[in-house]
């Protein structure tokens, strides 16, 4: 547990690394412990530790050739920092999506203990071209 401001300075961090896909940076900001999660994936698709998690954030974002970061607002506790966000995808075929998330990262000792991305599927999936979705069916383990 932290306080607001500091919470939300870490979650701005990790956005940071996040959209330079500075791949060890992300991977600093969570718990040896942290999960992650898209809620439309299944219920037992969570990411566990930086590890999984940076590889699992690889597989989607590594094939894309642009990726922009639009946030909107964000709120901060000592508990959480809550983001409304959107991503700006762009694939080397010419698709391109504007996908709307918001983003859960309860926080613990400065780090984020668990991620939660709220999204719209069918957003990601009417743009994406089917080799990426190939690409991520085939999974990261």
């Amino acid at each position: 547990m932290g306080d607001a401001a500091s919470n939300r300075a870490a979650v701005d961090e990790f956005w940071t690394a996040l959209y330079a896909r500075d791949w060890d940076a992300i991977g600093a900001c969570f718990t040896e412990d942290a999960t992650y999660t898209d809620v439309p994936s299944p219920e037992d698709d969570i990411a566990v530790g930086p590890a999984q998690i940076v590889a699992r954030l690889r597989l989607g974002i590594e094939p894309i050739t642009e990726y922009r970061h639009h946030p909107r607002l964000a709120v901060a506790d000592e508990h959480a920092v809550i983001t409304e966000h959107a991503e700006e995808w762009h694939w080397k075929t010419g698709e391109s999506v504007i996908l709307p998330f918001t983003s859960v990262h309860e926080m613990e000792g400065g780090k984020i203990k668990r991620w939660y991305d709220y999204w719209d599927m069918q957003t990601l999936m009417n743009a994406a071209p089917q080799w990426w979705i190939e690409h991520i069916m085939a999974g990261y383990q």
